[in-house]
């Protein structure tokens, strides 16, 4: 049976609080998939099977040898509030679930077992390697120093997400298989060490078993609205609104002047080179900030202004805003106004 809220519209299933929904794993649609991460252990000789609880977002709490699946995939109409609020379900296919499980239990392994804290996890995961730069999330996508698991280069994060990576595409894959799929790459002298850890581990109880849960569902006292509210802030940059204010203010709404996106695909050869060369940013990044923000002006009939004077300076302010989202992006890993 359906729970209350189920039948609800968005406006109205957005008041609940989060401990109010009253959500299990257990008859879940995500109960399945923890059932195939644990067989996927205990095929390995792999006798621990971190618990799992469901949270507010895909995590493994620090020092904790848990793993948080998030909440909207416990209820399919949950997931369609997910789809609205956010334009993604993270997590929301059989496969894609699966392929996080695999890193947060990567995580949660390590936790356990306290493998981070080994000289030899420090010279495989941290080595003075220029592929490998920690802290700072500027991958390079044909470096063969890394495995290719989640999307967007993941594994080249953060030294612990390298480790997941390279954990998880241990466990969902057969010795002959990841060896193939990796031969000749720096990658493969990871996935063998990992193999190593997994091999002494086995049937063996971890040194951690237990810690504290952070932002375990059952209680979240924030209503859904509050959840999505911050959510929504924090990856403001990811909706095709974002950037709708700025791009008003340096352009103009209405009239019969030159379109807006025509403008800036004629200009964008040379803002790109420019901002390539001038902030350190790799091409690839800028060019994708340049086409999202193009096809938002065309979405918003944006037009340049006419008059030669009001033209140079739409290219100024054009030029120096980009150049702000750029430098913040560097720094932060995300474009943003402000760092």
């Amino acid at each position: 049976m359906d729970p209350p809220w189920a039948a609800l519209s968005d406006e109205e299933l957005l008041t609940w609080r989060l401990c109010d929904l009253d959500l299990r794993i257990e008859g879940s649609p995500v109960a399945p998939r923890v059932a195939q991460l644990y067989a996927e252990l205990s095929e390995r000789g792999i006798s621990f099977h971190p618990p799992c609880f469901l949270g507010d977002e895909w995590f493994s709490p620090g020092g904790v040898p848990e793993i948080a699946i998030p909440f909207y995939l416990a209820h399919p109409r949950l997931e369609q509030l997910e789809l609205r609020q956010m334009l993604d379900v993270e997590g929301g296919t059989p496969e894609t679930c699966q392929r996080i499980l695999r890193h947060e239990c990567g995580h949660a392994l390590d936790h356990a077992y306290r493998f981070s804290r080994r000289r030899s996890w420090h010279a495989v995961f941290l080595p003075a390697h220029p592929d490998n730069e920690a802290y700072n999330y500027q991958p390079r996508p044909h470096s063969k120093s890394f495995v290719r698991h989640l999307p967007n280069w993941y594994a080249q994060a953060h030294p612990d997400e390298d480790f997941a990576e390279t954990f998880a595409t241990w466990l969902g894959s057969s010795p002959d298989e990841w060896r193939a799929r990796y031969q000749g790459w720096k990658a493969l002298e990871k996935l063998e060490y990992v193999d190593r850890l997994m091999q002494e581990v086995r049937k063996k109880p971890p040194s951690v078993t237990r810690g504290r849960r952070f932002s375990d569902v059952r209680k979240l006292r924030k209503t859904l609205a509050m959840h999505y509210a911050r959510r929504r802030k924090q990856w403001a940059e990811d909706f095709p609104d974002f950037y709708d204010a700025d791009l008003v203010r340096i352009f103009v709404t209405g009239g019969g002047g030159e379109p807006a996106a025509a403008f800036m695909k004629r200009y964008s050869a040379s803002l790109i080179s420019s901002l390539v060369e001038w902030t350190g940013q790799r091409k690839y990044t800028v060019t994708g900030l340049v086409r999202r923000l193009t096809q938002r002006a065309r979405d918003l009939d944006l037009r340049a202004p006419e008059g030669d004077d009001a033209r140079v300076r739409v290219r100024v302010e054009l030029a120096a805003y980009l150049a702000s989202m750029v430098t913040n992006h560097l720094h932060t890993g995300r474009f943003k106004r402000s760092v």
